[in-house]
């Protein structure tokens, strides 16, 4: 969980993000992507759909199925962070990275 700015920079919201950028113990700042449990009928080609049929649902802390927006990323200084909810599997790091790809056209 993790203060995450609006995109207007006006305030920030408590919520659960997940971690983009490669970790490193040195570095202060972590690149996340926003999560959100208000899923939209129509998804965008940035989003990853989690819910309870993956495989990884209860690993990684989530209570309740989400939205992944890889297309709403942020750089925020670690200590903004309050805890760390669970991990998520290798799948879902691939379809991230895809996902990721197609948000920053690469």
């Amino acid at each position: 969980m993790t203060l995450f700015p609006f995109t207007d920079l006006t305030s920030a919201k408590r919520r659960p993000a997940i971690i983009v950028s490669k970790y490193s113990r040195s570095k202060k700042d972590v690149i996340v992507a926003f999560i959100s449990s208000v899923i939209q009928n129509k998804l965008s080609e940035t989003d990853l759909l989690f819910n309870s049929k993956r495989m990884d649902f209860t690993n990684s802390g989530l209570k309740k199925s989400s939205i992944i927006k890889l297309d709403k990323l942020a750089t925020l200084n670690k200590s903004l962070f309050v805890g760390e909810l669970g991990v998520v599997d290798s799948n879902t790091l691939l379809e991230m990275d895809n996902k990721l790809k197609i948000a920053l056209d690469l």
